[in-house]
C-alpha cells in the first residue's frame, strides 16, 4: 500500500491534518511521521495558536499517535549523514521517510527537498494540494465522503462542507477544495 511521510507543516492546520488523516483512516494510504516531526508540530501549533493550552496541544499529538499506532517511525542520527538538503535541519524528515518505507513526503516546503536528492532514496515530494488531488482522482467517492463526514463531525464551531473547503483553501489545498466543490455540485445537480 502507498505510504506517505507527513511533514509537520501539513499536520499543523487542523482542517488539513483532519482531511489527510481521515483519508488514512479510510485506508487510502499509510501515514508516517516521527517523534521529531510531532515535536515540530506541537511547537508550531503553539506559535500559530498561542491561546491553546499545552494540554490541548498535547492531546492532539496523543490522539494522532493513538489513532495511528504504527505511524511513528524511529530514525537514527547515522541515517542523516548521507542526506544533503538546502536546510540541513530538514534531514530528519528524509530519514524518517526512509525508516518508514515511505513512497512520498507530503510537505508545503517542496523546494527544501530537491528531486535529485530524494531520487537516490526512492522518494518523491508533493505538496498537500497535489497529494489530496491524487487521493481524489484515485478514490473519488471515498474523498468526497471524507469531506462530508468532516463537516458533519465538526461541532465547535459547526462547519458546512463549504466551510471545510474554505479552510482547506487557506491551509494550502485550494485546487483540491475547488475540485471537490465541483464534484459535489455535479452530484447534487
Amino acid at each position: 500500500m502507498f505510504t506517505a511521510l507527513l511533514d509537520a507543516n501539513v499536520l499543523v492546520p487542523v482542517s488539513l491534518a483532519d482531511t489527510i488523516l481521515r483519508a488514512a483512516e479510510k485506508g487510502l494510504f499509510i501515514p508516517r511521521w516521527s517523534a521529531t516531526i510531532m515535536r515540530e508540530t506541537y511547537d508550531a501549533i503553539a506559535k500559530v495558536h498561542p491561546e491553546l493550552t499545552a494540554t490541548r496541544r498535547q492531546t492532539r499529538i496523543i490522539s494522532m499517535n493513538s489513532s495511528f499506532p504504527d505511524a511513528s517511525v524511529a530514525w537514527h542520527m547515522s541515517m542523516i549523514a548521507d542526506i544533503e538538503l538546502p536546510d540541513p535541519d530538514d534531514r530528519h524528515v528524509v530519514a524518517a521517510a526512509r525508516a518508514g518505507h515511505a513512497d512520498v513526503i507530503v510537505t508545503h516546503n517542496i523546494k527544501d527537498f530537491p528531486e535529485q536528492t530524494l531520487q537516490q532514496f526512492g522518494l518523491e515530494v508533493v505538496g498537500p494540494d497535489c497529494f489530496l488531488l491524487d487521493m481524489l482522482d484515485l478514490f473519488p467517492k471515498a474523498m468526497l465522503a471524507v469531506i462530508q463526514d468532516q463537516a458533519l463531525d465538526t461541532k465547535r464551531p459547526p462547519l458546512s462542507v463549504k466551510d471545510v473547503l474554505e479552510s482547506l483553501t487557506k491551509a494550502g489545498a485550494p485546487q483540491f477544495a475547488k475540485d471537490v466543490m465541483e464534484r459535489l455540485d455535479q452530484v447534487l445537480a
